[in-house]
């Protein structure tokens, strides 16, 4: 049986439409990247709140619960 209390440290993101857990109070968007997808971080995109975050500002750029997260990989095709 699963207790929660109202302080315990961690974070609520909703993440493509999902609700995730994370066991943290601070998440940059890389961080994020390395526990969701640690091996396929080529050829996405991340948008917060519908505004696309360019990968050079993902080490800076710090998620809060409020956010809206989509994560977008490129896929090929025709």
């Amino acid at each position: 049986m699963c207790h929660y209390t109202l302080n315990s440290k961690g974070m609520e993101l909703k993440i493509n439409q999902q609700i995730k857990q994370f066991n943290t109070e601070s998440l940059s968007v890389q961080s994020l990247l390395d526990l969701e997808i640690p091996n396929k971080q080529n050829g996405i995109a991340v948008a917060i709140n519908n505004t696309v975050v360019p990968k050079i500002n993902w080490s800076s750029h710090f998620v809060s619960e409020t956010d809206e997260i989509l994560i977008i990989s490129a896929t090929q095709g025709g």
